[in-house]
């Protein structure tokens, strides 16, 4: 397939403004770009279509540029918002700038012919000045035209909030960031969320309008949403960002394993690069045989990997198979506490692992069980665990070598009900 084909059999194409685009991505090398407001200090997976979109490129020859927008990250965009966004200071935007831009570096390649470039309009725009940059930018902009765009019109429209000029104004600060990627780079396309299109379009045309010779190009992206219309990438916790700080690697897998059988495939199209055969297998499997959750599995281990490597994948896999009776030993604190961070846990003075109590007395005493007698006929059945360890004996005792880590133990009745204890 032609790299236009194969976005489009992705989903990745939402709107282009020339038909011709997929052709000439064929004859020429283009230099593209996507910009990215440094709103946090992590990007979160809701970036992740527009960082895929710039691989899929990369990938077939044409070389991009990441504009992280150190400037425009001080206005807000006003696309897809319904209220003003909260500024910030310069010292935290630079300090997102940083963190987003270590993130980049993950899935772009910065060496070779059409190595990536990243680049901050701050550099630019710390020496524009206001009247010389009203007089030479501005004055090719319809006041009309820019109150007919959605996400000034719909803002408009709510008399509670309204739009500030300041947020106002943005459209005409990413319309410069095209024309100056064109003079710098040669930059000839830029592509960005569904929801960038009246920012694209208004780049494109200040550019024709200051350099006649220019031929220039937009393409968007889907914005992502679950098949129940729900926002992608949301919890009940927050944001799935992409910083293991922020969203741990067993967080994010779930995220993808727990994703429903009727977006795993198109998600899959999104957020990997596996080809159209394995992915149309996988499809199959889930229309035969979806208890079997194929999909989702090749969906969370692909996307864990990319984007936080091998090692952290293979403690996901086995974090996630602990809640299934899965080996406990090995993993971390932090680990323990993410994977049952909705368990009932109980503290326990540290003094209680001397030995000198049965195991049983604990759990009657915490009421993990109704009474020693129901503990004694777990044990007796084989329905009790620690640390997923079946426990044999009923005067089994609470010792140091009780812990699954330096403070934790975990106990389990049954299949799957969990309690920990906490020795502090």
């Amino acid at each position: 397939m032609t790299l236009f084909e194969e976005l489009s059999w992705r989903g990745l194409v939402s709107q282009v403004t020339h038909p011709e685009l997929g052709g000439l991505l064929e004859k020429e090398r283009l230099t593209l770009y996507c910009g990215f407001d440094p709103t946090a200090n992590s990007l979160h997976i809701g970036s992740l279509v527009q960082i895929m979109g710039l691989a899929h490129f990369q990938r077939a020859g044409h070389t991009p540029i990441a504009l992280m927008g150190g400037a425009t990250g001080m206005i807000g965009d006003p696309s897809g918002k319904t209220e003003e966004r909260q500024l910030v200071t310069p010292d935290i935007i630079q300090r997102n700038v940083v963190g987003c831009e270590i993130q980049l570096r993950q899935f772009l390649d910065f060496a070779g012919k059409n190595a990536a470039i990243i680049v901050n309009n701050a550099d630019w725009f710390k020496n524009v000045r206001l009247v010389t940059f009203l007089r030479e930018i501005g004055k090719h902009f319809s006041v009309n035209v820019m109150l007919a765009r959605e996400s000034v019109r719909a803002r408009l429209e709510d008399r509670e909030h309204g739009i500030s000029y300041t947020e106002f104004s943005y459209q005409l600060l990413q319309a410069y960031d095209y024309l100056q990627l064109y003079d710098e780079y040669h930059c000839r396309l830029q592509t960005g969320g569904s929801d960038q299109w009246g920012n694209i379009v208004a780049g494109m045309d200040l550019t024709r309008r200051l350099r006649p010779e220019a031929s220039t190009f937009g393409l968007t992206l889907p914005l992502v949403t679950k098949s129940d219309g729900s926002k992608f990438g949301k919890t009940e916790s927050g944001n799935i960002w992409l910083d293991a700080e922020k969203t741990s690697p067993y967080t994010f897998y779930q995220f993808w394993i727990n994703t429903a059988d009727t977006d795993a495939v198109q998600y899959l199209k999104y957020f990997t690069f596996l080809p159209q055969k394995e992915i149309g297998a996988l499809a199959q499997q889930v229309e035969e045989a979806p208890q079997q959750r194929a999909a989702q599995k090749a969906l969370a281990m692909e996307v864990t990997r990319m984007v936080h490597g091998e090692t952290a994948l293979a403690e996901a896999v086995k974090a996630s198979q602990a809640m299934f009776g899965g080996d406990l030993s090995g993993l971390s604190e932090d680990a323990l506490e993410d994977i049952f961070s909705e368990v009932p846990s109980t503290e326990l003075p540290k003094s209680d692992l001397s030995g000198d109590r049965l195991l049983i007395d604990v759990l009657d005493q915490c009421e993990i069980v109704k009474s020693k007698g129901e503990a004694k006929r777990l044990i007796k059945n084989g329905g009790l665990y620690l640390n997923n360890v079946r426990v044999e004996a009923e005067d089994a005792k609470l010792t140091e070598q009780s812990l699954c880590t330096g403070n934790i133990a975990v106990i389990r009745t049954g299949k799957k009900n969990y309690h920990l204890l906490k020795f502090t």
